[in-house]
């Protein structure tokens, strides 16, 4: 929690409870379900909460602006965005369902009333979105097939036009060679000093 503070230090009382809770909840369902790496759960809040929040950095969604998480696993990045744009609507979906289970437990134990948990594949839902977000799930061109389909073109509000938001790591030469839709890049440890994200960016696509 320091570093969420120390990178986040204007959020509410409630926003800071909400994000300590993810730690006693995570830690306890990693107990009794592989949701994240048991060698890496001692560093859930710098390498999966703050990773998360790095989207955060780039871009401040719109009060109503609403979000799919895809192949969110155990609810990242979904689940702390979700918490930090609390008048935004985020669905998080996994094809995992044990995953999923926990994602909707969570969010119902620290009280996210602005997330919707389904068990089922991207390719599957019927919503439309204004950004589709995604952490390291599969290939851009991969993403943007399945982020084509569930994709809202007709509302705009935010700064940066409807489209995908993912997180990536390592050199993304050889994914983006033969994919001319990249549209921004920005390196992660340009807003966080751990070495963790030296390799760490963001991908922005506008489909």
């Amino acid at each position: 929690m320091q570093l969420i503070r120390k990178y986040f230090p204007d959020l509410t009382s409630l926003q800071y409870q909400q994000l300590e809770a993810l730690g006693p909840l995570y830690t306890d369902w990693n107990s009794k379900i592989n949701v994240i790496s048991r060698k890496d759960i001692d560093n859930l809040y710098e390498h999966h909460v703050l990773h998360s929040l790095a989207i955060a950095k780039v871009i401040r969604f719109s009060d109503g602006t609403r979000l799919a998480d895809v192949g969110t696993g155990g609810g990242f990045p979904g689940i702390p965005l979700a918490i930090m744009f609390p008048e935004c609507s985020f669905t998080l979906i996994d094809s995992i369902g044990k995953k999923v289970r926990v994602a909707q437990d969570i969010a119902v134990q620290i009280g996210l009333k602005n997330v919707i948990c389904r068990h089922e594949r991207a390719e599957d839902d019927k919503d439309r979105y204004e950004f589709i977000l995604s952490r390291g799930v599969m290939p851009l061109p991969d993403l943007c097939s399945v982020a084509g389909r569930l994709l809202d073109r007709k509302v705009q509000r935010n700064a940066y036009p409807n489209g995908i938001i993912c997180l990536k790591g390592g050199d993304l030469s050889a994914e983006t060679a033969k994919f001319r839709k990249v549209t921004e890049i920005t390196e992660i440890s340009k807003y966080f000093t751990e070495e963790f994200f030296k390799d760490k960016k963001t991908v922005y696509v506008q489909i």
